[in-house]
């Protein structure tokens, strides 16, 4: 399934984060907020998804710090946003083994070799 304008959902996504934004659907059937994007509602199967840009703000609900043998530690959190979905990522700019579950972060879109990425900072930092 596509979305409105015909493509992919993963597609629409990546045009949010390429304006600095960050998308996700709900659905009009139940009401929930949905990520990753999908075609299909995972709570009532609905097809009727929407597509809403979120505050990016957001409580650490879990984190951990990899450490890789020749490289250095980097974090891995799942952040709760504030419309109601949970979305992994990294926490940035806090050294790695010192993000603090609870703590309060807002998305920010970095760049890399593979296109917009989404990051979380401490709330209040610049985006």
């Amino acid at each position: 399934m596509k979305t409105e304008d015909g493509g992919p959902p993963a597609e629409a996504y990546r045009r949010y984060l390429e304006s600095g934004r960050l998308g996700f659907q709900r659905c009009a059937g139940c009401g929930a907020a949905i990520f990753y994007p999908r075609v299909l509602c995972p709570f009532c199967g609905g097809a009727e998804l929407t597509w809403e840009t979120s505050s990016g703000q957001g409580i650490v609900y879990a984190t951990t710090a990899v450490y890789r043998r020749d490289a250095e530690p980097y974090s891995v959190a799942l952040v709760d946003l504030e419309e109601g979905f949970r979305m992994m990522g990294r926490v940035e700019d806090v050294p790695d083994e010192e993000v603090e579950i609870g703590a309060r972060v807002a998305l920010r879109v970095e760049r890399d070799d593979d296109g917009p990425v989404p990051v979380f900072v401490p709330e209040g930092e610049d985006r």
